[in-house]
């Protein structure tokens, strides 16, 4: 049985910086991709930034510049280390673990604030 795990979520301050981790536990696989989507009241379930398992990154409009996605090797955990965060950040951030061939496996969410 697959399973996501997020954590670091929390409350900061606009400009101030959050780590989160996605740890997938469960797998006897690598997966291709790990990716972080955000979701806040009223707006559609954006992607943040995903990561393959070689390396690849790509990043959402909104986290481009500002937020870097890492993974550990080929292992099943991902980080989003998200700086200079903004009020509008402020969203339940949710992992995301993707094998080809297979419908996407998906976290709880972790909750990230951001005061003004």
């Amino acid at each position: 049985q697959v399973q996501l795990v997020e954590s670091g979520g929390g409350l900061a301050q606009a400009g101030g910086s959050l780590t989160l981790s996605c740890a997938a536990s469960g797998a006897t696989f690598s997966f291709n991709t790990l990716a972080w989507y955000r979701q806040s009241p009223g707006k559609q379930r954006e992607l943040v930034a995903r990561i393959s398992n070689i390396g690849t990154t790509n990043y959402g409009e909104s986290a481009k510049g500002r937020f870097t996605i890492s993974r550990d090797g080929a292992e099943n955990t991902a980080f989003l280390h998200m700086n200079a965060l903004k009020p509008e950040d402020t969203a339940v951030y949710v992992c995301s673990a993707v094998r080809l061939g297979s419908p996407p496996y998906w976290g709880q969410g972790t909750q990230v604030t951001v005061s003004s």
